[in-house]
């Protein structure tokens, strides 16, 4: 059985996942851990579970998703994951860095490019990759149907969506994800999003503003 952990790291609030099983194996989704105290935090819990990383994921390449990219794949020597289409997300953030604050930020290569439908495993479990499209180009999602959990990124908000203002979004793009891959699922699949608490996909479709179920 799957289990979660949720971290809250840098100054966007970011949510930072590590998914785990009765194994150990685990993997690390979108590591936004920027400074020695998050690494540290991130590092403690795994050392503690001992745990073992296998992957390293990301639903996307926006800098607040990113920002520990580099040090996770170098401590661990793990893969890194990301769909193709993200790449100008993904070469454009040093520049993004600097804008924002991040001077230590460091780059490193794709890996893995996901598509939509592949299989990401671990241990004996096992997330599917659905392509959400909309808060950014190469955006993606992490299922597990069984335990009915979804790693949602920036596309679905508890009362909101991802935002469409930046370079590359688009909110008919982030509405027809929404509906036609999340809104599609069962109402009772919890949806864990890249900054705030979790929500129901069941909610959602009755009571978010931004798109209706």
């Amino acid at each position: 059985m799957i289990q979660i952990k949720i971290f809250t790291f840098n100054p966007f609030n970011e949510n930072t996942y590590i998914l785990f099983d009765e194994t150990n194996e685990c993997v690390i989704i979108d590591p936004g851990c920027h400074n020695y105290e998050e690494r540290k935090e991130l590092t403690d819990f795994i050392e503690a579970k001992e745990l073992k990383p296998v992957k390293l994921l990301n639903t996307h390449a926006h800098i607040d998703h990113i920002l520990g990219n580099a040090f996770v794949k170098r401590k661990y020597e793990i893969p890194y994951f990301l769909h193709k289409k993200d790449m100008p997300i993904l070469e454009s953030a040093p520049n993004r860095a600097a804008h924002w604050g991040f001077p230590a930020y460091e780059h490193t290569d794709v890996d893995v490019f996901m598509e939509e439908g592949d299989k990401i495993s671990f241990g004996e479990s096992e997330l599917e990759v659905l392509f959400t499209p909309g808060h950014a180009p190469g955006h993606v999602v992490f299922l597990n149907r069984e335990q009915k959990i979804c790693i949602g990124g920036d596309v679905l908000f508890k009362g909101s969506i991802g935002r469409t203002d930046f370079p590359l979004c688009s909110f008919e793009e982030l509405e027809q994800s929404i509906k036609t891959k999340l809104y599609t699922l069962d109402d009772d699949v919890i949806v864990f999003p890249g900054h705030g608490t979790f929500t129901k996909i069941g909610i959602e479709k009755l009571t978010n503003p931004f798109v209706k179920g």
